[in-house]
């Protein structure tokens, strides 16, 4: 099986750069796989989880939102804010939480809000 290039990068830091089998990728408009040969798509994130399948195991992060470039032979992920799940904790995702609620347009921020408590949940937090 065909590998893809896959960057993870937020304003802080570059967090990813790895060869990978698949890349979960949590859309805006629904979770999308990209993997070898993916039609060429930009798309916007919302709150979730994002997990990087490759050889040496699955790594996973949660993202707050931004977007993701994906070609035949990349994927390239620009994130809001971006955390390997091991660095995620409950104080952490309440401090995410109040920054979200905080936007100006009422109706996206509790959807993103929800979305990433819903994240939350799933890693068991």
């Amino acid at each position: 099986m065909a590998d893809i290039q896959f960057d993870l990068v937020s304003p802080e830091r570059k967090l990813a750069s790895v060869s990978a089998r698949e890349v979960q990728i949590p859309g805006a408009d629904g979770d999308l796989t990209a993997m070898a040969d993916h039609a060429t798509t930009i798309t916007t994130l919302r709150p979730g989880v994002l997990r990087v399948i490759h050889a040496g195991g699955t790594d996973a992060y949660l993202v707050t939102g931004g977007f993701a470039d994906i070609s035949a032979t990349a994927v390239t992920i620009l994130a809001e804010v971006a955390l390997p799940v091991a660095e995620v904790t409950a104080e952490k995702v309440e401090e995410l939480l109040i920054a979200l609620r905080a936007g100006s347009d009422i109706d996206l921020a509790q959807k993103r809000a929800a979305d990433l408590a819903a994240a939350a949940q799933s890693l068991g937090l």
